[in-house]
Formats: C-alpha cells, sequence, structure tokens
C-alpha cells in the first residue's frame, strides 16, 4: 500500500529541519524497516514551507506496525524533535499529526 502525506513547516525551522534529515539516526530508519515501510521520501516545498511525504507499506497490518514505531522509545525521542519544526495542517483527520491524502493517480 501506498501512503501520502502533508504537514506545514515553521518558517523558522526549515534549517532545522533539514539538518535533522540530513543525517535521521539509524535506529529511527532500522524501526520503520522492522515494520515494513519502504520507499520513504519527504519533499520540501518552498516559500509555502509544506512537507509531503510517501512511503510503502508492504506488511498486513499498517495500524499495528505504526503503532509499534510510535512506541519505539527512538522514535518518541526523534518525534519530539521533529514536531517542534512541523505545523501541522487544520484539516487533518482526528489523531493524525501529519495529514494523510487520498491517492487519485499512480503509474507504475
Amino acid at each position: 500500500m501506498r501512503y501520502g502525506m502533508v504537514i506545514g513547516l515553521h518558517d523558522h525551522m526549515v534549517g532545522e529541519y533539514r539538518r535533522l534529515h540530513a543525517a535521521v539516526w539509524p535506529e529511527v530508519l532500522a524501526v520503520l524497516s522492522a515494520n515494513d515501510i519502504r520507499n520513504f521520501s519527504i519533499f520540501l516545498k518552498e516559500p509555502e514551507n509544506l512537507l509531503f511525504g510517501t512511503f510503502d507499506y508492504v506488511g498486513d497490518d499498517y495500524a499495528e506496525a505504526a503503532r509499534r514505531i510510535d512506541a519505539d522509545p527512538a522514535s518518541q525521542r526523534w518525534y519530539r524533535l521533529t514536531e517542534t519544526c512541523q505545523k501541522p495542517l487544520g484539516s487533518r483527520g482526528s489523531g493524525e499529526w501529519w495529514a494523510f491524502m487520498e491517492p487519485v493517480f499512480h503509474l507504475d
């Protein structure tokens, strides 16, 4: 399953967000991989400072995988750093930080 998501980025935090993602912690990458997340990319659109994330989930239960990732101590420390940079959209769904998007087109 392919997912797309969007979130805002505080103007004054663009440099910090870039710095953090230039060297994502190996333990954060490992927990994503261990929970069947593949092909994960984040794109930045300036000057609006919107982040677009996309990834493939190759497992059988995304909700459970997301729960395990969120419960991981390294992921929790990473979130505390990155979430200070982010500005969630007012239109996001209940319980979402990043707003998940509906797929409307894909070409393999």
